[in-house]
C-alpha cells in the first residue's frame, strides 16, 4: 500500500530470522534497563500533509529575526536567489560519493570548478574537495605539518586564531602527538618575536595564523614565510573565504597551506550550519593533503570528463598509510559556494567585500562619536572590529535584542566585537548607534 516504506512485516519478520532474535526490541538488548526510555512519547496524531505544513509554518513563525551585526567566524552575507534553485538540479543534488565516475559527472564537474576557484582565491596551486569546516580543515593542516616533517612534531599556533578553531587543533594535536607551543599576541597581533623565539628553539613542523584574527584585524605577516621555511616549517593561513576577495592572498604571503571556513561564500547562517571547510597547498604537498582531488582527462571519444584523481584516505589505502581517516566531504555545501562564486563573479566579489568594509568603518566612526567607544586594538581592520565601551556590555546586548539587533559577540566585561557585512544598510548602522547612545544615558 506505502510503496515508499523500506520494509514490509515480511521483509522485518525474515531479517529478524536472519538475526535470530525474536522482536526489534531484542536489538537494544544490551542497553541497561535503568537509563531505559518507558513513558510515551509526546507525538501529536497523524496530520495530512498541509497540517504539517501548517504546523511547521507556524512554528516558524516563533522565530525572531534579528537584525545581525555579530560574526565571530559565522556571518550574515546575502545569498543571490538562483542558488536554491540551481543547487536542486538532478545532476548536482546527490548524496552519494562519486566513486562512479560515469554516473557522477555533474558532481565531479562542480567539484572541479570549486576546486579552480578555490585556488584562484587563495593564490595555491591545489585544492582538495573541500573538509567538514574551517576548524577541522585547520586541525588536519597541522597533522599535514607534522607529517611532512621527520624529525619536527611541534606546531606554533598564534593566540589570535579563533579560539573554537584552536580547541579543535588541540584535540587532534593531543591524539596524534603532536606539541602545540601558543605564540603570544600583542596588541590584538600575532608577536612576531614570540614566533620567531619559538621556531629558533628547533623541533617546530609549522607555524598557524588567522587572517583577519579573531579580534577582526588584518595582520601583517611580511617575513613570516621566510622565518618558518629558514626552520623547515610550513606557515599555514587561515582565513575567511570571502575577505580573500580584496585581502593580500595567502600565497602572496608565502603560505604552504591556506585553510579556513567557506560559509562566508553564500552559505546561509543556518543556525550554526552546516558550511564545509577549504584547504589548498603548493604542489609540493600535494600527497600529504586529506580528502580528494577531482581532475579533468578526455574519454575515448575526446570529450571532456572528469574523475577522482587523488585520494590518500584510509577507504582506499591501508588506513597507517592515510594522510587522514576523513572519509567525505561538505559536497553540497561546496556547490553552493561554486554556484555562488560563478554568479557573484569577480568584481562582485569584489563589491560584496568593500561594502562590507565601507560598512564596519562607518560604523566605528559613528560610535566613536558618540563618546562611549573605543577602538581596542591600534591595528587595521576589514569588516569585523572591537571597540571598548564605558558602559555595561550585558545591558547593551540585552537593549539592542529587544530592539530586534544581535548586536555582536562579548569579548570581555567592557570589549564588544561586531561584524558589518553588504546585507547591512546606513539606516540599520545609525540605529544601532543610537540605541548605545540611549543607553548610555
Amino acid at each position: 500500500m506505502y510503496k515508499y516504506f523500506p520494509h514490509t512485516q515480511e521483509d522485518l519478520e525474515a531479517m529478524m530470522r536472519a538475526t535470530g532474535i525474536e522482536k526489534l526490541d531484542d536489538l537494544f538488548a544490551e542497553i541497561p534497563e535503568q537509563i531505559r526510555w518507558h513513558g510515551e512519547y509526546d507525538l501529536p496524531s497523524a496530520k495530512s500533509e498541509i497540517e504539517i505544513r501548517q504546523h511547521f509554518a507556524r512554528l516558524c513563525g516563533e522565530n525572531q529575526r534579528l537584525t545581525v551585526f555579530a560574526g565571530a567566524g559565522v556571518y550574515d552575507h546575502y545569498t543571490p536567489s538562483v542558488i536554491p534553485s540551481i543547487v536542486e538540479r538532478s545532476e548536482f543534488l546527490t548524496s552519494y560519493t562519486p566513486y562512479q565516475a560515469e554516473i557522477s559527472q555533474g558532481t565531479l564537474h562542480y567539484i572541479f570548478e570549486y576546486q579552480s576557484m578555490m585556488t584562484a582565491l587563495t593564490g595555491l596551486a591545489i585544492s582538495n574537495a573541500s573538509m567538514y569546516d574551517g576548524t577541522t580543515a585547520t586541525a588536519e593542516a597541522v597533522l599535514m605539518a607534522a607529517a611532512q616533517s621527520k624529525k619536527a612534531n611541534k606546531v606554533v599556533v598564534s593566540k589570535t586564531i579563533d579560539p573554537k578553531t584552536l580547541q579543535v587543533v588541540r584535540t587532534y594535536a593531543h591524539f596524534h602527538g603532536v606539541e602545540l607551543l601558543e605564540a603570544a599576541e600583542k596588541d590584538g597581533a600575532t608577536d612576531k618575536a614570540d614566533v620567531e623565539r619559538l621556531l629558533a628553539e628547533g623541533g617546530v613542523a609549522g607555524v598557524v595564523v588567522q587572517q583577519p584574527n579573531r579580534y577582526g584585524v588584518v595582520e601583517d605577516f611580511g617575513g613570516m614565510a621566510d622565518a618558518c621555511h629558514q626552520q623547515k616549517a610550513l606557515f599555514i593561513i587561515n582565513s575567511v573565504a570571502a575577505d580573500l576577495a580584496l585581502l593580500k592572498s595567502p600565497a602572496e604571503w608565502g603560505a604552504d597551506v591556506a585553510v579556513g571556513d567557506g560559509q562566508s561564500l553564500g552559505l546561509p547562517m543556518s543556525f550554526g550550519g552546516p558550511y564545509f571547510g577549504y584547504m589548498c597547498c603548493t604542489e609540493k604537498l600535494m600527497r600529504k593533503m586529506p580528502g580528494r582531488i577531482v581532475g579533468m582527462t578526455r574519454d575515448n571519444r575526446g570529450q571532456r570528463a572528469f574523475v577522482l584523481t587523488l585520494q590518500a584516505r584510509e577507504q582506499h589505502i591501508r588506513r597507517q598509510k592515510a594522510t587522514s581517516n576523513i572519509c567525505s566531504n561538505e559536497s553540497l555545501m561546496a556547490l553552493y559556494a561554486t554556484i555562488y562564486l560563478s554568479v557573484m563573479g569577480k568584481e562582485g566579489l569584489k563589491a560584496a567585500a568593500q561594502a562590507s568594509y565601507a560598512g564596519a568603518h562607518y560604523m566605528l566612526d559613528r560610535l566613536v562619536a558618540t563618546g562611549h567607544f573605543q577602538p581596542a586594538f591600534n591595528q587595521p581592520f576589514f569588516n569585523e572590529f572591537c571597540v571598548r565601551y564605558d558602559g555595561d556590555v550585558d545591558r547593551l546586548m540585552e537593549r539592542l535584542l529587544a530592539n530586534g539587533i544581535l548586536g555582536g559577540v562579548k569579548i570581555d566585561d567592557h570589549t564588544l566585537m561586531i561584524a558589518v557585512t553588504e546585507k547591512r544598510t546606513k539606516e540599520e548602522i545609525d540605529r544601532f548607534v543610537t540605541l548605545t547612545e540611549e543607553d548610555a544615558k
